[in-house]
């Protein structure tokens, strides 16, 4: 699968990343004006359960459900 990473300021200089399928618009439950594109086409594998540079778990079951994979609360 490839996506589309955008991505927020939050507090003390982190990020919060939002994975949206490759050329798909961000759902709207998402859509927030501080988000910003990051990556475009960044490959996920089939088999992935983190994307670690993005702070994101489950990216696959993420976006199964929702349309969209974002950062762990935890991570930020």
């Amino acid at each position: 699968m490839r996506v589309d990473i955008y991505r927020r300021a939050e507090h003390a200089g982190h990020f919060s990343y939002l994975a949206v399928p490759e050329g798909k618009i961000i759902p709207e439950e998402a859509i927030n004006t501080d988000w910003e594109l990051s990556d475009r086409g960044v490959d996920v594998d089939d088999d992935a359960t983190q994307l670690p540079e993005f702070a994101i778990d489950d990216p696959h079951e993420q976006i199964s459900a929702k349309g969209y994979a974002i950062t762990s609360v935890k991570a930020i």
